[in-house]
C-alpha cells in the first residue's frame, strides 16, 4: 500500500537550544543550562505532532553528538527524521538565550562558519513527498544562503501552490550576508511569496517582506504578493488574519504570565497548521493558535513545552493560561 502523505512537512533550521535554568540572570552569570531541540521549523513540526499530526522535517545537522541528540529528540517527539542528514564539514548549531520576562529574551546564535541546515541541496529533496504533503512549511532563513535558497525554491515549485504552503517570514538579519551584492532580502521574499498560500510573520518581518508595518496594510500587501491568507502577529495586540476572500479575524492574546516567549511563535505555527488541516474558520484557528502560543510562553523550554490538545482546550475554556489549564 502506498505511504499516506504527511500532514505537515517543515523545512529549514535546526539546532540545540541551551537555556538558563534561572530567569532574570545575565548570561555571564548563568551556571546551569537546559539542553533542548531548537530551530523554528523543527519546533513547528514538534508542535503539530503534539496535536496529533503526522509530521516530518527536512534539515541537516553536523556529524557530531549534538546532531545525534537532535535526531533522537525528533523521534521521541513523534517527528519523522528520515530527511535529517549529517554534514561532516560543519558543527551542529547551538543557540543560547537570556530570559528576562515578560518581553526580553536576547538570542545568541552560534552558526559559524556555516550552519548545516543551509547545506540542503535541491537534488537531495524528496519532491514527491514535499509535493504531496497536506501542509508544507518553509522559512525566510532558508532563503539567506545557497544551496538552501535554491532547494527551498525547488520545494515551493514542486508544490505548485497545491495544498497549504506556509511561508514563515522568520526574519533573522544576522543570518544574511552583510554585503549589498545580489538581490535584496525583500526581493528573495517576494520570489517565495509567489508560491505560498499562507504567510505568517510579526510586524518587523512583514515590513521586510512588504515594506508595510501597519497590520492591515501589511496583510493586504502579502495577499497582493500571492498568498490566500496573511497572518500578522502583533505581540501584545494579538494576531490579525486576513483572507483573500475579504474575511478577517483580529484576535486578542490569551492572558498569560510569561516565563519565556521564545517558543510561543512555533507553538502558534504548529497549531495554525492543525487548525487549517481541521478546516476551521479563520477566527477559531487564530484563537486556538494564540492559546497554544500562550501555553508555551508560560514555560521555560520550547520543543518539550509544546502543548497537547487537552491543554489548549483547557486554556481556551478558562480564557487564560493558568496553573490549572497547564495541568489539565
Amino acid at each position: 500500500m502506498p505511504e499516506q502523505p504527511y500532514d505537515v512537512i517543515t523545512m529549514g533550521r535546526i539546532g540545540v537550544d541551551l537555556y538558563p535554568l534561572r530567569t532574570g540572570v545575565p548570561l555571564a552569570r548563568v551556571d546551569t543550562f537546559g539542553k533542548f531541540l531548537g530551530g523554528s521549523p523543527s519546533n513547528v513540526a514538534v508542535a503539530a505532532a503534539r496535536l496529533g499530526r503526522r509530521t516530518a522535517v527536512v534539515t541537516r545537522t553536523g556529524r557530531d553528538p549534538f546532531g545525534d541528540y537532535l535526531r533522537e529528540q525528533l523521534r521521541e517527539f513523534g517527528v519523522d527524521d528520515r530527511w535529517v542528514t549529517p554534514v561532516a564539514a560543519y558543527p551542529t548549531p547551538v543557540t543560547f538565550c537570556e530570559i528576562f520576562p515578560p518581553d526580553d529574551f536576547p538570542l545568541y546564535f552560534y552558526r559559524q562558519p556555516k550552519a548545516p541546515d543551509l547545506e540542503i541541496h535541491a537534488s537531495e529533496l524528496d519532491l514527491d513527498a514535499v509535493g504531496a504533503a497536506r501542509v508544507f512549511w518553509m522559512t525566510g532563513t532558508g532563503l539567506c544562503a545557497e544551496p538552501s535558497r535554491t532547494a527551498t525554491l525547488a520545494a515551493l515549485r514542486a508544490r505548485d501552490r497545491s495544498g497549504i504552503t506556509v511561508f514563515d517570514l522568520d526574519w533573522r538579519p544576522m543570518f544574511w550576508p552583510s554585503d549589498a551584492s545580489g538581490p535584496s532580502p525583500a526581493a528573495r521574499y517576494r520570489e517565495a511569496l509567489a508560491y505560498a498560500t499562507v504567510a505568517v510573520g510579526n510586524l518587523d518581518e512583514c515590513e521586510v517582506a512588504t515594506g508595510e508595518r501597519e497590520p492591515y496594510a501589511a496583510a493586504r500587501a502579502l495577499i497582493e504578493a500571492g498568498v490566500e491568507l496573511a497572518v500578522v502577529k502583533q505581540g501584545p495586540a494579538g494576531v490579525l488574519a486576513v483572507h483573500r476572500d475579504g474575511t478577517s479575524a483580529d484576535v486578542p492574546p490569551l492572558p498569560v504570565d510569561v516565563v519565556n516567549g521564545l517558543g510561543a511563535g512555533d507553538a502558534f505555527g504548529g497549531a495554525l497548521c492543525h487548525g487549517l488541516l481541521s478546516g476551521w474558520d479563520t477566527a477559531r484557528t487564530m484563537r486556538y493558535a494564540n492559546a497554544a502560543g500562550a501555553i508555551v510562553a508560560a514555560r521555560l523550554a520550547c520543543s518539550s513545552a509544546m502543548p497537547f490538545p487537552h491543554e489548549v482546550e483547557a486554556a481556551l475554556g478558562e480564557g487564560a493560561v493558568t496553573a490549572h489549564s497547564e495541568r489539565a
